[in-house]
């Protein structure tokens, strides 16, 4: 018997996607060649977060905690409890997914899939046994992988992905960072806090080059004076992995002299590509190498849809969600549209946390807008300072005509908890005054944002 959807990929937007339809009565499988929650839930956003904490902890019983009153002696960790411990957590999700699998009565084949035309999906089972499924639409959610430098593959030791950074069985003394988006700043964070040497490699003229200019320059300086060697506005033009280390030529991207940095650990974190399907010559490509999809999420092959991250950036498993179920109710609830990504929130969890939703400053700048900004520093928060989280702000950006909110910017404690709220502004078309006439909990994080909002028009009243 044919099934209403088959679903190749079983990350954020493959099984969201899946189990959505389930839910509207549809017959349903999944196709996965490695594990139920894709790269996200094993090797992407949710071991990393696991790792972080644990640097976290970490980080504050080595700084703070004579601040708070505690002492002990000989402060130590053990790395392989620190590694296993994030594998335990991804575990538990995944088998979380693979029993809602279950519940909604999806079938979850263990596998590769690959498009054989006609609604028809092939499959090269993990088990050795090959099949083929048919299916009167078709999902396609395969999502990403790391990109590596041409003149630096990776070998899975020296030069490794984010994917082998989080489980390395020695800690090494030194790593080189490449790359200064959420990955590299996330695992330069993590490593550095542990003791790793860490100098951090970025062609562009900043760390987190999508986030408002100040948050960067304020992620740089917590970075710089904790001991981290950062290398902004320069690019790796070549490498040695003949010995036992990994020295690499940097250059500065507006020229200058070349200069060799050397490291145990090479981590390159220049973004992703994706992970095309068996099949997916028939397919029309981006100009980046994506699929390309129409307004209802469909290929260039009718029956067969595309979500989340093999349709292009901005490579995020929560807008990876959103789109596979704005795909799937438009093909199964009556009269629905599908919505598009506009605004959705970025979060970096390295420390201190970076969160944002909406333009930045220079968007505005280059868009003519007539705006106004209100920033409060954490150090004016009650509640940051008896957190012993005094570090960062957070920025609003308002239209000055109609005082709606246009951008927020948040560097801090908590930061991507913070943001929700300020996705939700944007998405109510809110003004200053109904964020300011809604009240915050006092002491909270929160108020800082509140607080902002004043000062954008010039009221605050704790600043």
């Amino acid at each position: 018997m044919p099934y209403d959807l088959i679903v190749i990929g079983g990350g954020p937007a493959g099984y969201v996607g899946a189990i959505r339809a389930a839910q509207l009565g549809k017959k349903v499988a999944c196709v996965e060649m490695d594990r139920a929650g894709g790269t996200c839930l094993n090797w992407g956003c949710i071991p990393t977060k696991a790792l972080l904490k644990n640097a976290g902890h970490y980080r504050f019983l080595r700084d703070q905690a004579a601040a708070f009153g505690f002492s002990f002696d000989n402060l130590s960790y053990d790395w392989s409890k620190v590694i296993k411990r994030s594998r335990k957590v991804s575990d538990r999700l995944a088998s979380g997914v693979e029993f809602l699998f279950k519940k909604n009565k999806i079938d979850y084949i263990r596998g590769k899939g690959t498009l054989l035309g006609g609604g028809k999906v092939g499959v090269e089972g993990n088990d050795g046994a090959d099949a083929v499924h048919e299916a009167s639409a078709i999902l396609v959610a395969t999502g990403c992988t790391a990109r590596e430098l041409p003149f630096l593959p990776f070998d899975g030791t020296k030069v490794i992905s984010s994917r082998e950074a989080m489980v390395l069985e020695k800690q090494p003394s030194s790593m080189v960072v490449i790359g200064a988006g959420a990955i590299g700043a996330e695992f330069a964070d993590f490593y550095h806090t542990f003791g790793t040497q860490v100098t951090v490699i970025e062609m562009l003229d900043r760390l987190l080059p999508v986030e408002d200019t100040e948050i960067s320059q304020a992620l740089a300086t917590s970075f710089q004076k904790r001991g981290m060697q950062l290398l902004t506005g320069h690019q790796t033009t070549a490498a040695d992995v003949s010995g036992d280390s990994v020295k690499l030529t940097v250059e500065p991207a507006a020229g200058g002299p070349p200069q060799t940095v050397e490291a145990d650990v090479c981590l390159v974190a220049v973004g992703v590509q994706p992970i095309l399907p068996g099949g997916s010559e028939n397919l029309a490509l981006t100009d980046r190498g994506y699929l390309q999809i129409d307004a209802r999420y469909q290929t260039s092959l009718p029956g067969v849809y595309a979500a989340g991250d093999i349709i292009g950036p901005p490579w995020l498993a929560h807008v990876a969600s959103f789109e596979a179920i704005h795909c799937i109710d438009g093909l199964y609830v009556e009269g629905h549209t599908p919505k598009k990504i506009e605004f959705f929130p970025g979060c970096t969890y390295c420390h201190p946390e970076v969160a944002s939703v909406g333009l930045t400053e220079q968007a505005c700048k280059e868009q003519g807008l007539d705006y106004t900004v209100g920033k409060f520093p954490f150090q004016a928060s009650g509640r940051a300072l008896a957190a012993g989280e005094p570090e960062g702000f957070v920025k609003l950006i308002y239209g000055k005509e109609f005082g709606q909110l246009l951008g927020a910017h948040i560097i801090g404690g908590e930061a991507t908890e913070l943001i929700a709220e300020m996705g939700l502004a944007i998405t109510m078309e809110a003004t200053h005054e109904e964020l300011e006439n809604t009240i915050h909990a006092h002491p909270t994080l929160s108020e800082a944002i509140h607080e902002a909002s004043t000062a954008a028009f010039g009221e605050a009243i704790h600043l």
